[in-house]
């Protein structure tokens, strides 16, 4: 007898193991689904804030949790699992007292799910009330057990867990109810939280808002007879209203966001250089002026850091649809518009640089034809000689083609390519017609130009996406013209009742009234706002200084408190009145005249320009009109008579073959021809 008790019990003993070896095998074949469920792909800010969001395949809202209020943590497991961290993944306790409960009653009055069972079942998108249903809910809860940590696990209920309508886990749940990260959370919102999953259709505080009131309340009853909150701490959060609509989700940013998700649609994360504080802010700003502009009216705004290149803020449209007309899915920062008068100070700059003109050089605005080219000022007058600096800052049009031309397109548009700009020419050949907005240029490029001025001439290539080191950009002008350029434009009057003297900035209207611009900067900030129809359809009555101008004063007001000031002019700064300039530089003259006739020069009468002469001899007699006496003769640079007082004389003949003869009076004017000896 004894033996067959033995027996019995090694028998036992065997059965039960192999019953536990195949439970453990029967636990290790389980079939999970995939863990990493897909979530939502994001653009941040520089700080980490949600800037925009997309759904995922099915149209749902399911955000990688990040950081979670620990109150919230401790709240879901005191009410739903308190010991979640003891037990394997079945709390055989609890699921006793629910058995009993619902034999006693007749009807489930507790639930024995663990949270490990709950996020088997999410996973699966499996049922709750039929015994296969839940077998196979204990299955998957024990394999993640096995295969998961604890933490791991509630990362999952935090990620799947079902908050109503299309929300998934609790960070869109708490961006949605409350819009706001779940990092920070009242006792109230972490209540709500709480309770949601259990009814998250029944509950909806949008639909019925008595339901999750009541919901939301026992959970704060039961989490404070579990000590977890003391009674005031429970009243106090029942007072506390529970959201009676649910909040759009952030879309700051929209037009870079999309064009980022094109270009790399596999990037779960996109970490961006923009303030989402700012951001928001502009975008406001632009939405409003564009109202205000009238009907069909468009604007964008690009705020951006010269020192670092780094773009705050970037708004391509009011509103990213097709409302009153307005086009906002097209992206006006990136759309190649005229910029009007807004490259007229690089031009000047240039001519700075090249040591044809100063601040206080005079200049003449007056009529003047350049070939067939005849450009006149935008009011029709002429306002005869100016200084520089006046010809900027009325921005007229006439004194800035001299120059121009003078310079040559070409080096326009290669200090453009230099500062990052992508300019386009409608014709393919630059012409003088450039320096007043005769091609097509982003705003982004635009606000890109006006960096590297404030950044003294070389500045940083401005970016939105945050990773490796600035690119530097290459020096378009040097530090000396660029500062002379933004002393000038920083003395602009402003707009009515915005300071004087803090922003150097310009504005510009292009051909047809089609766009109005102001680009601006300041010790630290540059900022572009254009405004116009995106289909390119005239404004009538539209300027830049009237439309662009306070939004681009305001928009400095969004971003900042007070102005940074404006930089010293560097050592080599030339800051002198008109009187103590040298010679050269006092009154603005293409290279070529000082060898064309001006008033009071002298004129070579014979031999006439092109003339040739045969049978000179030794001698060739020259004709002299007006100048000075005494002349100067010279012949291919090399003197020939000097001492000249009569205005008819014969010189030594300067040889076969073609010359240059040059004559210069006593006030150093002179004239020339050219002519050809046999």
């Amino acid at each position: 007898m004894k033996r067959l008790w033995l027996f019995a019990l090694v028998a036992l003993l065997l059965a039960g193991a192999l019953l536990r070896d195949g439970f453990d095998r029967w636990i290790a074949a389980t079939d999970l689904p995939p863990l990493p469920a897909a979530t939502s792909a994001e653009m941040r800010d520089q700080s980490g804030s949600l800037l925009r969001a997309w759904q995922v395949e099915d149209g749902r809202w399911r955000l990688s949790p990040g950081p979670v209020d620990p109150l919230f943590i401790e709240m879901l497991v005191a009410y739903e699992d308190r010991r979640f961290r003891d037990h394997g993944g079945i709390d055989l306790r609890a699921a006793v007292r629910a058995a009993v409960q619902a034999l006693r009653h007749g009807r489930a009055v507790s639930g024995g799910s663990t949270l490990s069972m709950q996020v088997a079942r999410l996973i699966e998108d499996g049922t709750t009330g039929r015994w296969a249903g839940k077998l196979r809910q204990i299955r998957v809860a024990l394999a993640l057990e096995r295969r998961l940590g604890k933490d791991e696990i509630l990362q999952l209920y935090l990620t799947h867990a079902p908050y109503g309508g299309n929300l998934e886990g609790v960070r869109a749940a708490s961006l949605a109810w409350f819009g706001k990260e779940p990092r920070r959370l009242t006792p109230a919102q972490s209540a709500l939280l709480v309770a949601l999953p259990q009814g998250p259709e029944l509950r909806r505080p949008d639909r019925h808002h008595d339901r999750a009131t009541r919901a939301r309340d026992r959970v704060l009853v039961r989490v404070g007879a579990r000590g977890l909150l003391d009674p005031a701490q429970v009243e106090s959060a029942r007072a506390e209203p529970v959201p009676a609509r649910m909040r759009p989700f952030p879309r700051l940013a929209a037009h870079l966001g999309e064009r980022r998700r094109r270009a790399d649609p596999g990037t779960m994360y996109f970490d961006t250089t923009l303030d989402a504080g700012v951001q928001a802010r502009v975008e406001a700003l632009v939405a409003r002026a564009a109202r205000a502009a009238g009907p069909g009216i468009s604007a964008a705004a690009v705020v951006a850091d010269h020192r670092s290149g780094a773009i705050i803020a970037t708004v391509g449209s009011p509103g990213f649809d097709e409302r009153d007309g307005r086009r906002g899915f097209v992206d006006m920062t990136r759309a190649l518009r005229s910029p009007g008068s807004t490259l007229k100070p690089l031009v000047y700059a240039l001519a700075f640089d090249q040591g044809l003109a100063h601040p206080e050089t005079l200049i003449a605005d007056t009529p003047a034809a350049f070939g067939r080219y005849a450009p006149q000022n935008f009011d029709g007058r002429f306002r005869g000689e100016v200084r520089v600096r006046e010809a900027l800052q009325l921005s007229l049009n006439i004194p800035v083609v001299r120059l121009l031309q003078e310079l040559g397109p070409a080096r326009m548009m290669a200090a453009l390519r230099r500062a990052g700009a992508r300019p386009v020419l409608p014709g393919g050949r630059p012409g003088l017609a450039i320096a007043l907005g005769g091609l097509g240029i982003t705003l982004e490029d635009l606000v890109q130009l006006y960096g590297a001025l404030a950044a003294g001439g070389q500045g940083p290539v401005l970016h939105a996406l945050q990773g490796g080191q600035p690119e530097p950009g290459r020096r378009i002008v040097s530090e000396s013209a660029a500062w002379q350029v933004g002393n000038i434009l920083a003395g602009l009057m402003p707009p009515p009742e915005a300071p004087r003297g803090v922003l150097a900035y310009k504005t510009g209207t292009s051909y047809g009234h089609r766009d109005a611009l102001a680009v601006g900067y300041d010790g630290r900030h540059v900022i572009g706002v254009w405004m116009g129809r995106a289909d390119g359809t005239p404004v009538p009555g539209a300027f830049g200084g009237d439309l662009a101008a306070p939004v681009l004063f305001e928009a400095f007001g969004r971003l900042k408190t007070r102005f940074d000031p404006l930089p010293p002019p560097p050592p080599a700064t030339l800051i002198v009145a008109n009187a103590k300039l040298p010679a050269p530089l006092r009154r603005f003259r293409p290279r070529e005249a000082s060898f064309s006739p001006a008033t009071g020069a002298p004129e070579i009468a014979f031999p006439p320009d092109g003339a040739r002469l045969s049978g000179t001899g030794e001698r060739v007699t020259i004709k002299l009109r007006g100048g000075t006496a005494p002349y100067m003769v010279l012949a291919n640079g090399r003197p020939l008579a000097a001492h000249l007082r009569a205005g008819e004389a014969d010189i030594p003949s300067p040889g076969r073959g073609f010359s240059t003869l040059v004559v210069i009076d006593a006030n150093g004017k002179s004239d020339r021809v050219r002519l050809e000896l046999d």
